[in-house]
């Protein structure tokens, strides 16, 4: 049994997809830093902004760093800086056909999934926001999740072939 064929495309097109959109995240958060005013293309209205987002406490460790060092310190990076590790790495460890690697892809997928949960749970029932590019990397990441437990799969069968 080998890969799926549509496993490599659909990793490279949801990998730089989302390191396209954590990107811009970044670019974003940024600007609107340096000037309150900024507007940024994800910015409809008063509930759907991607700014209003990237910007609260939530933007940044996931709000939750801030509760163990001070808020400006170098642990607690954007979320967007997170994402855009997180995407580097599952194209980069994509590449190798090894059970180490994907384990560490499974292993990252499940928790971008449960990071996607709870910052989709802010979102809606905190931030009372709608964040374009935040709901699209949320289906990106569930999208990697299978996508990595296939390779799982195609991986734990070419083990069982081969014994």
């Amino acid at each position: 049994m080998a890969l799926p064929k549509w496993e490599r495309k659909a990793r490279t097109f949801l990998c730089v997809f989302g390191l396209c959109l954590s990107v811009y995240a970044l670019y974003v958060e940024q600007s609107r830093e340096r000037d309150p005013d900024y507007r940024a293309m994800c910015d409809l209205g008063e509930s759907v902004s991607c700014s209003k987002v990237f910007t609260s406490r939530w933007g940044r460790g996931f709000g939750l760093v801030q509760f163990f060092v001070d808020k400006d310190s170098l642990l607690n990076q954007p979320n967007s800086l997170l994402g855009i590790i997180f995407y580097t790495l599952q194209m980069g460890l994509g590449m190798f056909v090894s059970k180490k690697a994907v384990v560490f892809l499974v292993f990252s997928s499940w928790v971008s999934v449960a990071g996607s949960l709870y910052l989709a749970t802010i979102l809606t029932f905190v931030l009372g926001d709608f964040c374009m590019v935040c709901v699209s990397t949320y289906i990106i990441n569930f999208a990697l999740l299978f996508t990595n437990l296939k390779r799982r799969g195609a991986i734990e069968g070419m083990k069982v072939k081969a014994g």
